[in-house]
């Protein structure tokens, strides 16, 4: 089959910068394209593919679902999404659990919550604090949240009612609310992902925690990228030992399934009621099994410790063959959620890495992101370090 033919989309609208690689298959932390070649996969379809591909005890579950059930609507229960929930619950240390299918959409309902929140307490018009290099989605809402200009042009007027702060500073966090008193949440990654592998330190984020209790705001986390094991804890704010009040996740909770969920604290547990939110796919029988077998087959094979131990190797091993070029900024990151800041935009290092056959992406213009499947091996580790080295140095070697 002639790749080129078959990457020709003129139906589509032109919304995505694509690499020119089709993929027809993939094993475990590998993919094949339509012509037969082979990658590595860095990548994990941004951070979405948790057990890797065609995972041996995903796949018979999914087919199974799919011979009983895929969808029903939410007019009916669906067991496995209180066995989801419920497993949810008890993990991140909270109560209840709204489903939908993304990220965005997990960002869009935190949103409605703080705003109902701050309704509840007389307050008319709710304000959120958010974050610099801060990306929650893609909707007008979750856009006026989001810190990036090119993502954020064209589409304006912005959603009112979002104050921004610099992360890390909790000063500065309480001289931007001083003079609101219209404040209700305070939102945020505790790993930003599209701004750059760029992590909020432990004691800030504790330091949040004891301002949201004090002032009775809503501490809100989008742990849709950095949640989901793929740090070596269930979800990144736990190595700060705090607890939010509402946390959004989605990508790697169902190991490609699209799927998405708001777990909510007692302090925003009650605020939904029946025709305040919904989704007519959310929570739909397939996405919870899904979910419910990618949590089971994550503890079963103990993927937790492992992204800790791989990731830990991968990123000291960068550290050994790159850090000490000049060319590279800094090597970030936790588990296997990894960003190397170079000096320079490196955008072009993804589609070199694609013919050297490795699988990454580069975010806030110049970080290369890493964020493979939990079931990464320290060999995968090698290979990965081997393919991508070469091609860093190289590249910082040019004018």
């Amino acid at each position: 089959m002639d790749a080129a033919a078959e990457l020709q989309e003129p139906h589509l609208m032109n919304t995505y910068g694509r690499l020119p690689v089709a993929i027809a298959y993939g094993r475990g932390c590998r993919l094949w394209d339509v012509n037969g070649k082979s990658y590595l996969d860095g990548f994990g379809g941004i951070a979405v593919n948790t057990l890797g591909h065609a995972h041996p005890k995903l796949v018979p579950a999914l087919q199974d679902q799919i011979g009983k059930v895929i969808h029903t609507s939410n007019y009916f229960y669906v067991p496995n999404a209180e066995k989801l929930a419920a497993r949810l619950a008890e993990l991140s240390r909270m109560r209840n659990v709204f489903f939908c299918n993304s990220g965005m959409e997990a960002n869009e309902a935190a949103i409605k919550l703080a705003r109902k929140f701050g309704h509840g307490r007389g307050i008319d018009r709710p304000e959120i604090v958010v974050y610099d290099d801060a990306f929650h989605g893609r909707s007008i809402a979750t856009l006026s949240a989001t810190a990036n200009p090119k993502v954020r042009e064209g589409f304006g007027p912005y959603v009112e009612g979002f104050i921004r702060a610099p992360r890390n500073d909790i000063n500065a966090l309480k001289a931007a609310t001083a003079d609101h008193p219209n404040v209700t949440a305070v939102f945020f990654e505790t790993i930003q992902g599209e701004g750059g592998i760029r992590p909020m330190e432990a004691e800030y984020l504790r330091q949040v925690r004891a301002l949201c209790d004090q002032k009775n705001w809503l501490m809100m986390i989008d742990e849709v990228q950095c949640g989901m094991g793929r740090t070596g804890k269930w979800f990144a704010h736990q190595w700060a030992g705090i607890v939010p009040d509402v946390m959004a996740l989605a990508k790697g909770l169902a190991s490609g399934v699209p799927i998405g969920a708001v777990v909510a604290g007692p302090r925003a547990a009650d605020i939904f009621q029946p025709g305040n939110h919904g989704t007519t796919f959310g929570g739909n029988p397939l996405a919870m099994r899904a979910g419910v077998e990618t949590l089971r087959i994550m503890e079963e094979e103990k993927l937790l410790e492992n992204a800790a131990d791989v990731g830990a190797y991968l990123k000291v091993t960068l550290e050994q063959k790159l850090g000490a070029n000049p060319g590279v900024r800094e090597i970030r990151g936790q588990g296997l959620m990894i960003g190397v800041e170079l000096i320079k935009p490196c955008a072009i290092l993804a589609q070199r890495a694609v013919k050297a056959g490795l699988l990454i992406s580069v975010t806030a213009g110049n970080v290369i992101r890493l964020v493979p499947p939990l079931i990464f091996t320290r060999a995968d580790a090698d290979e990965l370090v081997a393919i991508l080295v070469p091609l860093v140095e190289a590249f910082l070697q040019e004018p």
